[in-house]
């Protein structure tokens, strides 16, 4: 099983780009579907975006989409979430996932790894 580690949080302001990192650890990173979720202050977790395992597919929630942009480099066990044109309501902490469906994964479902989470905050 892998573990994730992401960084490249930090204090931004609206406007600007944001990429975050989420390495992982382990042989068997390229077989799972990966995906990035959120969660502000006072507020439930929430999808971001997904990745297939190939990067083939993507998938975005509606609230990021044309602003963010996921992608994973499986030769260094890496996903990577870049992120334009940050707004406020963009601050919350981060976390990237692994799962071996990428549907489900999508939905947010059979979510099999996580990682500890680095924290965005956008001022305006």
């Amino acid at each position: 099983q892998v573990q994730l580690v992401e960084s490249g949080g930090g204090l931004v302001q609206a406007g600007d780009s944001l990429r975050l990192s989420c390495a992982a650890s382990g042989r068997t990173f390229s077989m799972y579907a990966m995906a990035w979720f959120r969660q502000a202050p006072g507020k439930e977790r929430e999808f971001v975006a997904a990745i297939s395992w190939n990067g083939g597919r993507t998938y975005y929630a509606d609230s990021v989409k044309g602003r963010f942009t996921i992608s994973r480099d499986n030769a260094k066990s890496t996903v990577y979430l870049q992120m334009n044109s940050l707004k406020p309501e963009d601050t919350a902490v981060y976390y990237c996932a692994a799962g071996s469906s990428y549907d489900a994964v999508v939905l947010g479902r059979h979510l099999e790894v996580w990682g500890q989470g680095t924290l965005v905050t956008v001022s305006s």
